[in-house]
């Protein structure tokens, strides 16, 4: 028999928000922006972190899709000459945190049905935790989750347990009882490293191909979530 559910800590980008919608526009907006609307030098710029400006789409290899925010800024680095890291860390965070976000569901009644199941309720991101918490804050959520981690709030980044970890020690749960629910295999990885059950959703760039084999099942999208709750009898 499974362990019982009492908590799902959920991946941001392309679980919460549809990762297409919201962070192609985004990346060609900061692109054209930061190069001062150079469409050659802005292409130039997208191809190294896996972006095409033409397009307008990430190739499904991009850094863009699971890596931290300190490492697409590594990335960008070497394209803006006398520009420090912090600096384009802070750049980058701040765009962030203006980037429109297109929810997966309707994440409100979403969020207080889970919340009614007597579910603990977590973020874990490889965005910075400020643009994050900006994000479910404009989604009117952010109060809906008892944990929300970046990889700058001191718990390291996926796919590595520690922000998963982190939820189970401040919410009292095991990581067994605990879904990792996320669209790349960066999350599914960290879920699995941290002793989770692990659900993929298709609301990113990753295909059901790539994410079942390491998920328990792979759903279209966070609004199938209560479905399989039912089935679980949680």
């Amino acid at each position: 028999m499974s362990a019982p559910v009492r908590g799902i800590i959920f991946d941001k980008d392309g679980t919460l928000f549809d990762f297409g919608t919201t962070w192609e526009a985004w990346a060609a907006a900061f692109l054209l922006n930061a190069t001062d609307n150079d469409t050659v030098r802005a292409t130039k710029i997208g191809h190294a972190i896996g972006f095409d400006l033409a397009k307008r789409k990430f190739r499904r290899d991009s850094l863009v899709i699971a890596g931290t925010a300190g490492e697409i800024t590594d990335a960008l680095l070497p394209h803006f000459p006398g520009m420090g890291r912090d600096a384009m860390l802070n750049m980058l965070n701040a765009e962030a945190e203006v980037a429109p976000q297109a929810e997966a569901v309707a994440l409100a009644p979403f969020l207080q049905g889970l919340r009614r199941r007597g579910l603990a309720l977590g973020v874990a991101t490889n965005d910075a935790e400020s643009p994050a918490r900006a994000h479910l804050q404009g989604a009117g959520v952010v109060d809906l989750f008892d944990f929300v981690a970046g990889f700058d709030s001191g718990h390291g980044g996926k796919p590595a347990p520690g922000q998963l970890l982190a939820f189970c020690a401040q919410c009292g749960l095991e990581p067994v009882d605990v879904i990792m629910v996320g669209d790349s295999l960066h999350d599914l990885r960290a879920g699995r490293a941290a002793g989770m059950r692990t659900l993929g959703v298709l609301t990113g760039m990753a295909s059901e191909a790539d994410l079942a084999p390491l998920a328990e099942t792979v759903l279209p999208d966070i609004g199938h979530i209560p479905a399989w709750l039912d089935q679980q009898g949680v």
